[in-house]
């Protein structure tokens, strides 16, 4: 693959696309939220739900669904949704979430199952085993600590090893290990001064190396440039958060393989390895997904 090939790879298409390579034969693929049914905008696109989607089933969330403690039946939903993915030519949703419920405020707990990190990662794992018995990839989020809806956007959050592992990355290392989910999206947050799409202990050491997870990583919508430039591309393909799900604003797409582009000529050996980690990493999604079916 080219430089510009492998660029466009990592940094996504729109708002709902991953680029192809037609000269390879790499199809795009779309993506969808949400954890609660789909949502497919075909014309105009955004990433809030302003412009109309078409018309689907909208399933219990999962504050409502977790209530249950069914999992066949959470099973039974995430199966359903992957039938209407499939009907409408979308290969990976963006959920479920499992984030916990750590204070009444937060503006997403309709979204995240528990308070209890057991019950989270059960449910989720239930929804993914369904979804993915359709052929479809399902992406768990938002790696870690996305508790609050209020300034995530590169917000600092501290906590001790113990309390992370135990309550906070319990939910993912059960939909991973249990569930067998085959997709992971970053938070916007920041794991102490780092941000977590672009944290080597999290994406890396913790993620791929402990937990043995081999298959792709994306970051929330990008805001690189937005609100300063903490959601650093570069940072993110070292770390191996595979693509960076862009398409908010078109100059975000362009000024992120610029980056790329530029890093590779100043590290060719290190940022090229890093790439090429990533990009295998989006291809075997392609190539699991119904995109090449």
């Amino acid at each position: 693959m080219t430089l510009e090939e492998k660029a466009g790879m990592c940094s996504g298409k729109d708002n709902w696309h991953l680029k192809s390579v037609e000269r390879l034969g790499i199809p795009e693929v779309m993506v969808s939220d949400g954890p609660h049914g789909l949502r497919k905008q075909e014309d105009k696109t955004d990433h809030l739900g302003l412009n109309g989607s078409k018309r689907a089933v909208c399933f219990p969330a999962a504050c409502a669904s977790a209530c249950s403690f069914d999992r066949g039946l959470l099973q039974e939903l995430g199966e359903a949704i992957g039938e209407e993915c499939q009907a409408e030519d979308v290969s990976i949703v963006l959920g479920p979430a499992v984030n916990i419920k750590r204070s009444p405020l937060c503006g997403r707990n309709f979204e995240y199952f528990s308070e209890d990190p057991i019950v989270c990662g059960k449910m989720a794992s239930a929804i993914v085993q369904g979804a993915q018995s359709q052929n479809l990839t399902v992406t768990v989020k938002h790696l870690v600590l996305n508790e609050q809806e209020k300034n995530r956007w590169g917000i600092l959050t501290w906590a001790d090893e113990q309390t992370i592992r135990e309550i906070y990355l319990k939910p993912f290392e059960i939909a991973i290990k249990e569930g067998g989910a085959k997709g992971v999206m970053s938070a916007y947050s920041r794991l102490g001064k780092t941000w977590c799409g672009g944290n080597d202990v999290l994406l890396k050491d913790l993620l791929r190396t402990e937990w043995g997870y081999s298959d792709y990583v994306i970051s929330d919508f990008s805001v690189h440039g937005l609100y300063g430039s903490y959601m650093n591309p570069l940072q993110a393909t070292y770390a191996q958060n595979d693509a960076n799900l862009t398409g908010i604003y078109a100059v975000q797409f362009l000024s992120i393989k610029k980056a790329m582009k530029q890093e590779y000529k100043e590290n060719p050996a290190a940022f090229g390895t890093a790439m090429r980690a990533c990009v295998r990493a989006i291809i075997h999604m392609k190539t699991a997904s119904s995109a090449f079916s």
